[in-house]
């Protein structure tokens, strides 16, 4: 259920508050492939399962940076805030990519409000995301991401 705010103070006031966690999503080859297709990224680990198969990780895997493009996509859903004409992703900050995420397998985002701050027409926020995958014990990739909200 995402937490519904209705003004940038209200949204301040979730600083250091955990939002909650994404529905869990299945990450297909079909889904990797394009994604290679879009960064030309065609290394054999993510699009090749018959050679995948007997390398290091035993079937081919998502891209990190596939993963990581996922985030807005997967937190879209834990937070709605009322007056919002536009939001963009500004960035992200410490990136780290901790476990590959196999085809096939479901992941889903936890996030934090890290911070907000006023900027001209809106906010400037920073939004700590763990991406974890059903039953590992570490998580996919760990990230600050950071997005402009306008009136």
């Amino acid at each position: 259920m995402a937490t519904q705010v209705n003004s940038f103070e209200e949204l301040t006031a979730l600083v250091g508050t955990h939002l909650g966690y994404s529905d869990y999503r299945t990450v297909t080859q079909e889904q990797v492939n394009l994604f290679a297709d879009a960064t030309d990224d065609h290394q054999w680990i993510h699009v090749d399962p018959e050679r995948a198969a007997a390398g290091p990780f035993g079937h081919t895997i998502a891209h990190g940076y596939f993963t990581l493009s996922l985030i807005p996509g997967l937190c879209a859903g834990l937070l709605t805030m009322e007056g919002v004409t536009m939001g963009i992703n500004y960035g992200s900050n410490k990136v780290r990519f901790i476990s590959p995420v196999p085809v096939g397998s479901e992941i889903r985002a936890g996030a934090t409000l890290a911070s907000v701050e006023e900027v001209a027409g809106g906010v400037h926020t920073a939004m700590d995301v763990t991406v974890e995958i059903r039953g590992s014990e570490k998580p996919a990739c760990v990230a600050q991401v950071l997005s402009r909200l306008y009136r």
